[in-house]
């Protein structure tokens, strides 16, 4: 029964089958042919969205919303171009830097993409950089947000392991700069070497002015980090606290927002939180299953006997991850993978902080590699231009954030310092 299972999620989801059904399908068959109790469906599916931590998802969703129809992504960006966009290559810089500013308020990386991308594709393009390099570079930064805190994939995470969720956002922000700048590196040199944007007209003078306009933004993920880290709000209170923030922002600051447009916005933001909350829900479901018919135990049993030596073992999981960020969301995975890593990660007393961070961070970079890569079909779609022609773009900011994601596995330190430094273990 176990092999089955796994046998019809691969096959589904070969042929195209939505994610959420391809989970959902394997986990039903198993229970009924199994014996397991069809009635265990109902209690299960709830079960599995029917947690305190899950509510910042959706919460968060809609602040992103709200924040993106408020203008802000535009404002951030006229000031950081102002700064650094003048140089060759200067919109390099701010495409990176302002998505992984907004990742720490959308948590979401086909959020970050389509926001940032929907308006610096089309200015880089104009500025002389080509549409692959543009949707590549765009969908590379996109997937920092789900490092940088607040982080959906941290929140669902911290929810199957019992890891604090405090804990894991703060973990995320040093390994969130690393990928910013491994894109960065890269990009920037490519970009300098095809001589792209050097015919600007930037003005500087207007730095005050635009950063008077960027300041409510930029104030966002500080009220909604520090309030954290403070301890003086959970995640689903921050989540709480962005979503009024974000709503004054629209409606009383820069008034860009109308009673109509938050309508929209609630609809949009149900619609996105729905489909992740289905795949959580479902995935549950697929991963009681596994646990009940015991596939997911032989599995951790098999992989712990591949190798005694913890470095080996951290190398073939890095692996899986790797190839399953390529062809599945990172939820979808969170709740397959996690119940076979976790004894795993007992037997070898590896801290789960560190190793949530480290499989976040190798989750980031499947977001943005072929065949399937999420986040490059948001930013193929705004550019106009089929997937296939930025395998070749991409591949360098793979390498570079494979580069990084090694460091964070040799380094744990770097994903520790901070919960350490702000007593957020606990």
């Amino acid at each position: 029964m176990g092999i089955m299972l796994f046998i019809g999620f691969f096959s589904l989801l070969l042929l195209g089958a939505p994610i959420a059904i391809a989970i959902a399908v394997p986990a039903f068959l198993v229970i009924a042919l199994g014996d397991l109790g069809t009635p265990v469906i109902a209690p299960n599916f709830f079960a599995g969205i029917a947690k305190f931590p899950l509510l910042a998802i959706p919460l968060f969703i809609l602040a992103g919303f709200v924040l993106e129809r408020c203008g802000i992504s535009e404002r951030i960006i006229k000031f950081a171009n102002i700064l650094v966009g003048q140089r060759a290559g200067g919109l390099v810089i701010v495409a990176v830097a302002v998505c992984v500013f907004f990742g720490g308020v959308s948590g979401s990386g086909p959020a970050d993409a389509a926001a940032i991308g929907a308006i610096l594709i089309p200015a880089m393009y104009a500025q002389g950089y080509s549409k692959s390099y543009s949707a590549s570079l765009i969908a590379a930064a996109g997937s920092t947000a789900i490092i940088v805190p607040p982080s959906i994939a941290l929140i669902i995470y911290g929810s199957i392991t019992n890891t604090s969720i405090p804990a894991l956002f703060a973990a995320g922000a040093i390994p969130g700069f690393i990928a910013g700048l491994a894109i960065m590196i890269p990009a920037y040199l490519i970009a300098r070497k095809r001589n792209y944007g050097r015919n600007t007209n930037v003005k500087v003078k207007g730095a005050f002015k635009a950063f008077k306009e960027a300041f409510w933004g930029l104030l966002a993920p500080v009220i909604i980090l520090g309030g954290l880290y403070g301890g003086v709000f959970t995640p689903t209170e921050a989540a709480v606290v962005a979503v009024f923030y974000s709503l004054i922002l629209g409606l009383v600051v820069y008034r860009t927002l109308t009673f109509r447009m938050i309508y929209q916005i609630l609809v949009e933001a149900s619609e996105a939180s729905a489909v992740v909350m289905l795949i959580v829900a479902f995935a549950g479901l697929f991963s009681w299953a596994g646990s009940t018919v015991g596939i997911l135990d032989d599995l951790a049993v098999y992989l712990m006997g591949i190798s005694e030596h913890e470095w080996v073992l951290l190398v073939v999981l890095n692996g899986l991850v790797f190839v399953g960020g390529m062809l599945m969301d990172a939820i979808s995975i969170y709740y397959i993978f996690l119940p076979i890593f976790m004894p795993i990660i007992a037997q070898f007393n590896w801290d789960p902080i560190w190793f949530g961070v480290m499989m976040t961070f190798n989750l980031a970079i499947g977001q943005f590699t072929p065949p399937v890569a999420v986040n490059l079909y948001v930013t193929t779609q705004l550019a106009d231009i089929p997937l296939e022609r930025t395998f070749k773009s991409v591949l360098p900011l793979v390498g570079a954030m494979l580069v990084a994601l090694t460091v964070i596995v040799l380094f744990p330190w770097l994903s520790l310092f901070l919960p350490d430094l702000f007593g957020l273990r606990s």
